[in-house]
């Protein structure tokens, strides 16, 4: 099933925030992460302050969020209308949470067993 996540930034240079001569690593790890997260299938809308007004007056969530606290609550994450995060950037292990998103386990490295250095019975060591 296809989950609808909003994110809600604050003012910045362009849409993204990965501009510029000094980027935030933040800004770069959670777009990569929100690329990611449309590759598995959900619909990802992200909105700048500066640059997409309209969008921050005609959800009620983030009125209401911005009448309480002000741009501090941005950046806001909507998911399918319920705010799941506000004034951070979540890691892409969030994000699969609150969208049902099945993470593959990273690599690992293999390990030795525990039969010792040769192995078994072998008495070299």
């Amino acid at each position: 099933m296809m989950t609808k996540v909003q994110i809600y930034d604050k003012a910045m240079c362009c849409s993204t925030g990965v501009c510029g001569p000094q980027v935030d690593p933040a800004l770069a790890k959670f777009a990569a992460d929100l690329d990611w997260l449309k590759s598995q299938g959900h619909d990802v809308a992200r909105f700048n302050l500066a640059q997409a007004p309209a969008e921050f007056a005609s959800n009620a969530h983030v009125q209401k969020m911005l009448a309480e606290e002000g741009v501090e609550c941005l950046p806001l994450v909507i998911v399918d209308d319920r705010v799941v995060s506000r004034s951070e950037y979540p890691s892409r292990e969030n994000l699969a949470m609150w969208t049902g998103t099945v993470m593959k386990p990273k690599a690992t490295l293999p390990m030795a067993s525990d039969s010792g250095c040769c192995g078994g019975n072998s008495g070299c060591c």
